[in-house]
């Protein structure tokens, strides 16, 4: 038989006795309780960055809000030349008509400006503004949340677009909370359980002006406004509760959502 051979180091001390078996029971529990809110934290930080999973809406002091959602944004990413790029009829005009693609269709200028508009608005810095919803003419729904900053220019707006619908999210610098991402569809789930959901099309029978519109509405109700981004066409109102014209006009985007935001800072009392 071979004689077994024993690592040499410290032996270990005899424990001691008269130890507090009280204390040391109050240790483990608190360690123990610590261990669980910590993995808690860290669950909660893995399901908020799963694709597709909402975050919770702020509300700021439990008053009602408005939420807008902006459909048929042209936005498509296409290989020009040996680079991928936003497609837009300034910029890639012979490139679309050698596609048999239709240039006035692909406005991305029109979402930066109803953008713009929502997000500089008054009523976003009064903390009304829940969400921005965008969806594409693909499809593809993302969600823009109040507090990003969009950039000023289109070209820099179009390379974020660009970024977005590649990596789907675009993340705050030096933090991790995402400002914009993909998210699932339908858009309806991550609207407000007690809502009423508001469609615009100048060719709606129903004609009235938006600032009689909504001062109607009952002040416990968060308010949903869905406006088209494209050039031409309108948007469908399946999800809809009401259709709207608020002009004997074709309006923009970025000029349906002013005249929203304006009806609803004087309805709220905002200057």
């Amino acid at each position: 038989m071979v004689r077994p051979y024993t690592i040499k180091g410290h032996k270990r001390k005899r424990r001691e006795e008269n130890y507090d078996k009280e204390e040391v029971k109050q240790l483990l529990e608190e360690e123990t309780a610590a261990t669980a809110t910590q993995d808690e934290n860290k669950a909660e930080e893995i399901t908020h960055e799963l694709p597709g999973i909402p975050l919770v809406p702020f509300k700021s002091n439990n008053k009602t809000g408005v939420t807008f959602i902006l459909e048929r944004a042209c936005l498509e990413v296409a290989k020009v030349g040996k680079s991928y790029q936003l497609l837009s009829s300034e910029d890639h005009a012979n490139f679309l008509r050698k596609n048999n693609k239709n240039p006035a269709d692909y406005r991305p200028d029109i979402l930066h400006q109803a953008l713009l508009t929502i997000l500089d608005s008054p009523l976003n810095k009064a903390g009304r503004l829940r969400a921005v919803y965008v969806r594409t003419e693909k499809g593809v729904l993302f969600e823009v949340k109040p507090h990003v900053r969009i950039p000023r220019t289109y070209k820099r707006f179009s390379g974020i677009m660009l970024q977005l619908l590649q990596k789907l999210s675009i993340t705050a610098v030096g933090k991790r909370e995402k400002l914009l991402r993909v998210i699932k569809n339908p858009v309806t789930q991550y609207l407000p359980v007690n809502s009423r959901k508001i469609g615009f099309s100048y060719s709606s029978e129903k004609s009235t002006p938006i600032r009689d519109y909504v001062a109607a509405v009952s002040d416990d109700v968060d308010l949903v406004f869905v406006v088209g981004a494209m050039a031409h066409g309108k948007i469908s109102n399946d999800y809809t509760d009401d259709f709207i014209a608020i002009s004997g006009y074709p309006l923009s985007a970025s000029w349906c959502t002013y005249l929203i935001c304006g009806a609803l800072m004087q309805k709220w009392n905002i200057f």
